[in-house]
């Protein structure tokens, strides 16, 4: 809104004209959530202590989880308040890819809120019943594809996709790219959902594969950076920078607060929203490919528990005694039974995901 408001007025104070830079806005984007963040969180909190919305730790999670049951959780509502408010504020909302951006993060923010509601309010023991849940990020998937494959604003690259380590070698999915967006875009937002089960873990995770996404939208939209690179110039595309940088903003003042020891947990309110955020900003940046490298440990997360189910299920039937490929799932479980302290995973974990954030950008130039 103040983009819309005062960069206009350019001609009249000259000092107005530092609205049309994407970095002094994707700056001011990710302070602006910072603070917000900061002052909406104690807020929050206490009110979701106040209604009693605390978290039910499952009990064949670790016993050292047991204290944390009771815990305020729904604290995605502090992300999405603190990511939504400064794009608002300095994003081009005529943008197409900042509509496309807005509709992903609203959408799965309700269902997630959805389903936290009936998990901590209503007190049902599983929630939103899992295929609902499904059916609406599966729907999700498909608008953003439709809408992609469908409006001319992408008909040069409506259903392209890069690959990594290959100079000028591109995928087109033809029609098939629409349900291949939905996969991205499901897949993505359960993997978040599955990493959020420690301290600060998800957040973290979240800022630092954002930060990679936000560097790759600055450069996609830029003619120049993008020639140099060799990548798709993808134009009027930096403006998602913008958002990228009020989610990464959000996330670092979310995880003032949910370090451990955790006083809010985002929920899946949080965690749904920003998964599928992740996921449809790698499917408009046409960086699809490059997802399971940046968010490598979300990617790991989901494998182990599709790894330990399918392990489980095929032993069970077999022998008649189910058996685990891990001691737990998903991941980091495993490691917390091996002996690892909690924020030991979380830290490791993070070092991980900083690794192949740089894996990520190197790979621009090793083709």
């Amino acid at each position: 809104m103040l983009y819309h408001l005062l960069y206009p007025l350019r001609d009249y104070i000259s000092g107005l004209n530092i609205f049309q830079y994407i970095t002094f806005r994707a700056g001011a984007a990710a302070i602006t959530a910072l603070f917000i963040a900061f002052i909406l969180g104690p807020w929050v909190i206490r009110k979701l202590q106040e209604k009693s919305i605390g978290e039910e730790i499952r009990k064949e999670g670790p016993e050292t989880h047991y204290q944390k049951s009771g815990t305020p959780t729904m604290g995605g509502i502090i992300i999405l308040l603190a990511t939504l408010i400064p794009t608002l504020l300095f994003a081009n909302l005529v943008n197409i890819y900042v509509v496309l951006i807005l509709i992903a993060t609203v959408w799965m923010g309700i269902i997630g809120f959805i389903d936290d509601y009936l998990k901590s309010v209503r007190k049902y023991p599983k929630g939103l019943i899992a295929r609902y849940k499904l059916i609406g990020q599966f729907s999700l998937g498909l608008l953003i594809g439709a809408w992609i494959y469908f409006d001319p604003a992408f008909t040069d690259f409506n259903s392209v996709t890069t690959v990594p380590f290959f100079k000028n070698l591109e995928i087109d999915f033809g029609i098939f790219y629409i349900p291949v967006v939905a996969l991205v875009i499901t897949g993505t937002s359960n993997a978040v959902n599955l990493t959020d089960g420690l301290d600060g873990l998800a957040a973290g995770l979240l800022a630092i594969s954002t930060l990679g996404l936000a560097a790759i939208t600055y450069l996609s939209g830029r003619v120049d950076f993008s020639d140099y690179l060799n990548i798709i110039y993808l134009p009027g595309i930096g403006e998602l920078t913008i958002y990228c940088a009020a989610l990464m903003g959000a996330l670092l003042g979310f995880l003032w607060f949910n370090a451990n020891p955790a006083l809010v947990f985002m929920g899946d309110t949080g965690a749904l929203a920003t998964g599928a955020a992740l996921g449809t900003i790698a499917v408009l940046v046409r960086k699809e490919l490059l997802l399971p490298i940046l968010g490598g440990i979300f990617v790991a997360e989901a494998v182990s528990v599709i790894l330990q189910t399918t392990y489980f299920r095929w032993t069970k039937k077999r022998t008649g005694a189910g058996k685990r490929l891990f001691r737990m799932a998903p991941l980091h479980h495993h490691f917390e039974l091996k002996g690892w302290k909690e924020n030991q995973v979380v830290v490791r974990f993070w070092i991980i995901g900083i690794l192949l954030a740089l894996l990520t950008m190197t790979t621009f130039k090793i083709r």
